[in-house]
């Protein structure tokens, strides 16, 4: 009886083992081979022997296109249409074509920024310090984003990467625009526009682009002696009287633009200085052809006279 026990109990050990094995077998058949997964532990994950892997981060962008943008101007086109089809901004055009004029002519090429900076054209002499030096950026940036190798060839082009929240420095590579970057700021804070740029009725202004009267700026309201700001950065190009301005500062900040600030008193900059926005360039005034103290605020770009607006802190 004993004996017949202790055969069972092998027995059934044996058909334990038996079907053990069919169902391991049956799952190498189903499955195929066996692949080692690792656990997953929030930022790490574990594998089979514990051991701790961590992941590989995979770019899921594409990297950006650092070779500058080479746009062949066609006819009936303007910058404002140039810069809404290829998303560049007007400032960036003008930053990268110094001494862009208009009406544009066909056939002309337009260097074009492949992200927001502006693009510069080697010329003899130029070395990678000096280029630098001139628009007040670390040299490291120019070699990064161009991998240059070497010196610099005349007649190449290099791509200047610009933070558009922070927005150029100026020569002396200080932020060119610390107020508002990218934007003009209102020249007296808060003061109101009392004529807009464009045709007008009021006959003392002259013919312009077709029209009889045309006002080439934006007038804003404000007491004789008021201390007029720098609406952007850059360098002062014209100081004194001039035409129907009066005493007038111009201002070509760092995008290229020419800031004119007209029918002013006094003068508190000199050529060739360079302005933060905000910094005073000088005082309210009535000189010119002006019938009361006003500021008059003309923008030009490209040689043209161009809207201003929107002035961030003006009223109108």
């Amino acid at each position: 009886m004993q004996i017949n026990r202790y055969l069972i109990h092998v027995a059934v050990l044996l058909l334990a083992a038996v079907m053990s094995g069919v169902s391991f077998s049956t799952n190498l058949k189903q499955n195929g081979p066996i692949v080692a997964r690792a656990a997953s532990a929030g930022d790490v994950s574990m594998g089979r022997d514990t051991a701790i892997i961590k992941p590989i981060p995979i770019p899921i962008s594409a990297v950006p296109n650092r070779a500058p943008i080479l746009y062949t101007v066609k006819a009936g086109d303007t910058l404002a249409g140039i810069a809404n089809t290829l998303r560049v901004s007007l400032r960036q055009i003008t930053w990268s074509n110094p001494g862009l004029r208009l009406p544009l002519t066909a056939g002309k090429v337009l260097r074009l920024p492949p992200v927001p900076g502006f693009v510069v054209a080697v010329k003899k002499g130029d070395s990678l310090s000096s280029v630098a030096a001139a628009y007040g950026i670390d040299p490291v940036t120019i070699v990064d984003f161009n991998l240059v190798r070497g010196p610099l060839v005349p007649g190449s082009l290099l791509v200047i990467p610009v933070d558009p929240a922070v927005g150029p420095n100026l020569r002396s590579g200080v932020l060119a625009d610390p107020i508002k970057p990218g934007q003009l700021v209102c020249p007296i804070a808060g003061a109101k526009i009392i004529q807009k740029f464009g045709p007008t009725s009021f006959q003392l202004e002259p013919a312009y682009d077709g029209y009889l009267h045309f006002h080439s700026g934006v007038d804003i309201l404000a007491a004789y002696a008021t201390p007029i700001a720098a609406a952007a950065g850059g360098v002062v190009t014209a100081v004194g009287p001039a035409d129907y301005f009066g005493i007038r500062v111009e201002v070509t900040d760092s995008y290229g633009q020419v800031e004119i600030y007209a029918h002013m008193s006094v003068v508190a900059v000199a050529l060739g200085q360079l302005v933060q926005q905000g910094d005073k360039v000088g005082l309210v005034g009535s000189t010119g052809l002006s019938i009361g103290s006003h500021l008059h605020l003309q923008l030009e770009v490209a040689g043209g006279p161009t809207d201003p607006m929107p002035l961030f802190g003006c009223t109108v």
